[in-house]
Parts: structure tokens; C-alpha cells; sequence
């Protein structure tokens, strides 16, 4: 039985899936990831990028972070890919109970996904330090230097930054998904950040699923590892 063979008949036994994603899920949407050989990290700017998207820099820097933050942060053209389709349609079909995912982009809801825990914000809420008055992202893209608010306040990304705290809320829904789930499907991340890395110990179902083009710190305890791209393994799937 081939991989993909294995990987359709776990979903078609399970009932109450979810999914965990990282930065390998967008990157066939044509949003670079993080640690890959081409991602943001190797990339030469003025300062380090990890640098650049923390609490510090933004706040005392904040036009060098705005700066970078529309540059290389903001790919507001980006369309869904095969992955986010997919779940999207697994969710409407009542399989997928949830998504927990660690990208800012908003494509799992670009596609038609519901239940989604953005555990590190989204770029596309963006509200006044102020005055709390709301702006979309096209609106931090199209603005200049330090994009303000009418009242005077700096606006900010509802990104959660070095430094800064995961919301509680998003926290409890994302744990409770992954402990009542059957099974957890976990794409395109390393593993590597924390603490929402961790929210995987929480899984005690059945069916433990990893594709990703790397290892991960979760392939000895997982039922089925696949090494290839996301959306590729995606595309091969049925409802």
C-alpha cells in the first residue's frame, strides 16, 4: 500500500481530524517560509529579520519594522493552494473539526475553512494602539513610513511578535481541538517554534500523520510520515 494509499484510508476511518500547519503549508501560495535555505531568515537586510519582527524593534523602530513588515510580510495576492482547499472541503464534509496554524496569512479562510486557530494573528486585523479602531491590510500595504490612525495612534498588525504573549483564547480552542482529536494531521513546519511546537503533546488520538518536506521532532511517534510538499500530498487525497 503506497503512502498516499495509507493516508486516505486513516481519514476515511477518522471523525475527528485536525490540523496542525506551519509556514510549509503557504509557501506553494509564493509566501517564503522562515528557516528554509530561501526563507527570511537567510535573507541579508539592514538588521536580522528575527530581529526585525520583535516587540523591541517595533517599538523603537517602528518605521524600519513597517518597512520590512510590507515588504516581506504582506502577500496580499496570494491565492490558496491545493492544501487549503482541501481541508477547507474536509471541514465542510464534518471530518475536519479544526485548523490550528502558525502563519498570519488568512489563506485556510481565503478558502472556506471556518474553524481556524491563527495562533500567531493574522495580518489582515490591524487596529489603532490608540483608539482600538480597526484597518484591513491593504491598508497598512498602501500606507507610507508609520501607518497612523485618524485619532493620532500608531496602527499595529494583530501579529503576535518575539516577545509577545500567544492569546489565551486562541490557546484554550486550539489545545481542546487537538485533545479530543482522533486524528492529527501536522504539515509544513519544523517544529521549531515555541511554545506552540508543544501544542502537539497534547494529542492522545489515534492517528498521528506528519508531511513534511523535512524531519520533524514528531516523525518517531507518528503513524505515517511523508516527506514531499504539502499541497502535492493534498491533491492526491478524496474527500
Amino acid at each position: 500500500m503506497s503512502p498516499i494509499e495509507r493516508f486516505q484510508n486513516i481519514i476515511d476511518c477518522s471523525s475527528n481530524i485536525v490540523f496542525f500547519g506551519g509556514a510549509g503549508v503557504s509557501t506553494e501560495s509564493g509566501i517564503p517560509d522562515f528557516r528554509s535555505q530561501d526563507g527570511l531568515y537567510n535573507q541579508k537586510y539592514k538588521f536580522p529579520p528575527e530581529s526585525i519582527i520583535s516587540h523591541t524593534f517595533f517599538v523603537n523602530r517602528p518605521a524600519d519594522f513597517f518597512d520590512f513588515y510590507r515588504d516581506r510580510m504582506l502577500y496580499l495576492d496570494a491565492q490558496p493552494n491545493a492544501a487549503h482547499i482541501y481541508l477547507a472541503r474536509l471541514e465542510e464534509a464534518g471530518k475536519l473539526k479544526a485548523v490550528v496554524t502558525q502563519n498570519i496569512d488568512g489563506l485556510h479562510q481565503a478558502a472556506g475553512s471556518k474553524n481556524v486557530f491563527e495562533l500567531h494573528g493574522s495580518v489582515h486585523r490591524n487596529y489603532c494602539m490608540r483608539c482600538h479602531k480597526f484597518y484591513t491590510a491593504e491598508y497598512i500595504k498602501n500606507s507610507v513610513g508609520i501607518p497612523m490612525c485618524d485619532c493620532g495612534g500608531v496602527i499595529k498588525p494583530d501579529v503576535v511578535l518575539y516577545e509577545e504573549s500567544l492569546d489565551g483564547a486562541t490557546i484554550a480552542g486550539a489545545l481542546k481541538a487537538i485533545a479530543s482529536a482522533d486524528c492529527l494531521i501536522i504539515g509544513g513546519t519544523s517544529l521549531a517554534v515555541y511554545p506552540a511546537a508543544g501544542f502537539i503533546d497534547y494529542f492522545r488520538g489515534r492517528h498521528l500523520v506528519v508531511i513534511n518536506k523535512s524531519q520533524t521532532s514528531a516523525d518517531a511517534r507518528a503513524e505515517l510520515v511523508m516527506n514531499d510538499g504539502i499541497g502535492k500530498v493534498f491533491s492526491q487525497l478524496k474527500i
